[in-house]
């Protein structure tokens, strides 16, 4: 197919775009929806694979920080039920208390402390000079003094370190004290710290008015973030893991998880950016993604080349029907001047023959003894003799005539290629005389019939012989046809001595509508014609050229099958 006709036909533009937009949206659709509903269920489940964890990582973190106050508070508890004020008092015995408990837990007590219902503190064990420290105003103090135990926020206090404390409140003959313990700040935040998932997930403890109680990693500002919403939950909420996606005051979307602890005094928080939560999902959907570029690219391509090939298929069609189309117009000129032909040859026929018979009745007129004598005689006799000559002449010319059109049938039937060719050449011998070209043949005598139709044979025969007087018209040449048996077929070569043909032309010399010859001398359909007639009996038509040597137009055509005559014929028992 020549791409450059086709792009310049807005009809089959049309259709190959219609065509591939279907394939295309046909292919497409179903990848993409059922993509689209399994990324959303993955994307779906993923979520929520992810917040249970988180969920269950928070809850796990919950209960051992809990866990850690409550075994750091059951044993100042025990300590206050198994000594009394008296005892607790001799700092000896509190250094002894003290001693034991690092020995046991390490270094999460930091130091023990033994308190009136003054505030003073009366006995104490640990690294700092805080003995006879008081006090009554400390905010913890005067909440310790309200219940029998007592978990402080964390503070700094006289020792300016952050800390926190727990308090047992016991009697002594009629009067309040307090046993305090120091609880290591370092040991208490690690267990918050330990909560790290991917590089951006972390964990902060916060009070009620929202202060932090561990270290706080980042630049975080608890009034602009969602903790507040947290802090704000009533009492049912305690006991639940709370988890919400909302961008912070940054401006990145995050992650919050967070958990009571400290009957509900304190707000346990585990932040991460969703990006890094989800940032297993995102790479799967980088590579689904990539998966269905891909699979589109590979559409795309597929629908390109089928609809190029199905628009190959229908113009291929449309050549040959418009080819179809030529060869009937042709064959019909053909019929037409068969019937012109017989016409003319029997309109011709009659006034020759009268002609002729006149021309034998004055001969015998002229051998009559008066005119024997006739200065003349000699010049009567001569005229005569040119008048028959002539006559056989036409006479030839016009069974010339009826003979091409009796063949003119497109019937199929077995053909002699050889007296086919001969008449041929006998029709354009006028034509070839003008041109100055001389037409030779070299005809195989036991050439086989071929089965064939006599009005297609004729065709191909003419055009390629008019073809080669046409490339010669202006400067003569030799014109040989020749006949001969190959390989089961017959082979017929129109050999010439033109110009030639360029090799740019050669591989479309048989394209429908190509044609070097001026405009209005050619149509460029007679050798894909022929093309057509000698494909379609199952034979070949090549070409060879050379550039001023001339061109060699070979037609190859398959011999009929022969019949196997015992098979054809019953034998005479069977009859």
């Amino acid at each position: 197919m020549d791409w450059n006709k086709f792009k310049s036909n807005g009809y089959y533009r049309s259709l190959t775009r219609n065509i591939f937009l279907t394939i295309f949206i046909v292919s497409i659709m179903p990848m993409v929806l059922v993509s689209g509903i399994i990324l959303y269920q993955f994307q779906t489940s993923y979520h929520e694979k992810v917040n249970a964890h988180l969920e269950e990582l928070v809850l796990k973190h919950k209960q051992n920080i809990d866990i850690f106050l409550k075994e750091k508070l059951s044993d100042i508890r025990f300590l206050g039920e198994a000594f009394n004020f008296t005892q607790l008092k001799d700092e000896s015995v509190l250094q002894e208390i003290l001693r034991n408990l690092q020995q046991e837990y390490g270094p999460v007590f930091v130091d023990l402390g033994v308190i009136n219902s003054y505030g003073l503190q009366v006995a104490y064990a640990g690294p700092f000079k805080l003995g006879m420290a008081l006090y009554a105003t400390a905010d913890w103090f005067q909440s310790a003094m309200q219940t029998d135990y007592f978990i402080s926020d964390v503070f700094l206090g006289l020792r300016g370190l952050p800390h926190f404390i727990i308090t047992v409140r016991k009697n002594w003959m009629g009067e309040q004290w307090i046993l305090r313990a120091t609880i290591d700040f370092v040991a208490f935040n690690n267990l918050v710290e330990n909560i790290r998932i991917g590089e951006t997930g972390f964990a902060f403890i916060l009070n009620r008015e929202g202060k932090f109680q561990t270290t706080q990693l980042l630049d975080i500002m608890p009034a602009k973030e969602p903790y507040m919403e947290f802090l704000k939950k009533g009492q049912g909420s305690i006991d639940k893991i709370h988890i919400v996606e909302k961008t912070g005051g940054s401006g990145n979307k995050n992650i919050y998880v967070a958990a009571f602890l400290k009957e509900g005094d304190w707000l346990l928080v585990y932040q991460q950016r969703s990006r890094d939560a989800f940032s297993d999902f995102e790479k799967a959907l980088i590579v689904t993604l990539a998966i269905i570029l891909s699979g589109g690219l590979g559409i795309i391509t597929t629908a390109f080349i089928l609809s190029r090939k199905m628009v190959d298929r229908v113009v291929s069609a449309d050549q040959e029907k418009e080819m179809m189309n030529e060869q009937i117009i042709e064959s019909g000129k053909l019929a037409s001047v068969g019937e012109l032909a017989a016409g003319i040859a029997h309109e011709i026929n009659n006034p020759v023959a009268i002609m002729v018979e006149e021309a034998g009745w004055i001969g015998d007129l002229l051998e009559e003894e008066e005119f024997q004598q006739g200065k003349n005689l000699d010049e009567f006799q001569r005229a005569l003799n040119q008048i028959r000559a002539q006559g056989r002449r036409c006479k030839e010319i016009t069974q010339k005539l009826l003979s091409f059109a009796r063949k003119t049938d497109s019937r199929v039937q077995e053909v002699n290629a050889n007296e086919l060719i001969d008449e041929i050449v006998a029709l354009s011998a006028q034509r070839a005389k003008y041109s100055n070209v001389t037409i030779e043949t070299d005809l195989q005598n036991d050439l086989p019939a071929l089965h064939m139709s006599q009005t297609e044979l004729q065709q191909v025969l003419l055009n390629l012989i008019n073809n080669a007087l046409d490339a010669m018209e202006k400067q003569g040449g030799t014109i040989n046809i020749s006949s001969k048996t190959v390989d089961s077929s017959v082979m017929i070569e129109v050999t010439d001595d033109g110009p030639g043909i360029p090799e740019a032309n050669l591989s479309r010399i048989f394209d429908p509508f190509f044609t070097t010859k001026p405009v209005g001398k050619g149509t460029g359909l007679g050798l894909s014609i022929c093309y057509g007639i000698i494909n379609k009996l199952g034979g070949q038509l090549e070409v060879r050229s050379t550039l001023n040597k001339g061109s060699v137009f070979c037609v190859r055509i398959p011999l009929p099958e022969k019949k196997d005559n015992n098979l054809e014929e019953p034998s005479a028992d069977s009859r």
